[in-house]
């Protein structure tokens, strides 16, 4: 079962996929921003948000996941953005599901494998979980031993549930830690994907390079690239206007 939450009605559908670690709810502003062009979904993956678990998760069950519930939703076609992890699910859905797809946007991640980056975060979760802490300073308190950024923290502590326990993490952490070797790796891609798509990189982010042109181009032939300057792997959430503004005439064009 795949959650979302919809902005706006009537209009061209658009998809949006969020990150590891994330839910449906990063989205929220920039989406509705883009609803008043756009039937905007924003999903939360398997293993995240209120979606269900998935053991032994890969990207092509993700994206299988997701076109079962475009046909439950009578969603044809639409466009599709995916950021990180997610912008990964959505390079597998394209090359998958070509006809279901108008244009692709990803956002700050390539086809390639990368290098494990979370280890201390699971930790940090997991203690979490095990100490079940009474407020949300306590649980910052407990992350901070393992990230050292704020604003890492405060993205991940919006998985935070509360339960009469204490403090739990809403996410099917066990699942993702076990698929975490899966998820580093660049998608199993079936096909090129032969539409207009758009990678969006932050350029103080290092997840999109130079060398990683060939194997992008070999499945995205169509694909171009922006920069947004000053900005991180969360792109999205340091610079909204130009971020929105950018998809809008990527779609609009």
């Amino acid at each position: 079962m795949i959650h979302s939450k919809k902005y706006g009605e009537n209009k061209p559908d658009l998809i949006v996929l969020h990150g590891l670690f994330g839910n449906a709810d990063n989205w929220h502003s920039i989406a509705q921003s883009w609803s008043e062009f756009y039937t905007v979904h924003c999903l939360d993956l398997p293993n995240h948000g209120k979606s269900s678990p998935m053991e032994a998760l890969s990207y092509p069950k993700m994206a299988d996941s997701i076109v079962s519930w475009m046909t439950e939703s009578d969603i044809d076609e639409c466009y599709l953005l995916g950021h990180s992890m997610g912008g990964k699910v959505a390079m597998q859905l394209a090359s998958n599901y070509p006809d279901k797809f108008k244009k692709l946007i990803v956002v700050d991640i390539a086809p390639v494998d990368y290098q494990p980056s979370h280890l201390e975060i699971f930790q940090g979760l997991a203690e979490i979980d095990s100490q079940r802490p009474a407020s949300r300073k306590a649980a910052d308190d407990i992350l901070a031993k393992f990230e050292s950024s704020v604003g890492v923290r405060q993205f991940l502590l919006k998985n935070l549930k509360k339960e009469e326990s204490g403090f739990s993490i809403a996410l099917a952490r066990k699942n993702i830690e076990e698929g975490y070797s899966t998820i580093l790796v660049k998608p199993p891609l079936s096909a090129p994907y032969n539409k207009p798509t758009l990678f969006i990189k932050g350029a103080n982010s290092d997840y999109i390079q130079q060398k990683h042109t060939q194997e992008t181009v070999a499945f995205f032939p169509e694909a171009s690239v922006k920069v947004i300057p000053d900005t991180g792997h969360w792109l999205h959430a340091e610079k909204p206007v130009p971020f929105t503004n950018l998809v809008k005439r990527f779609l609009q064009h």
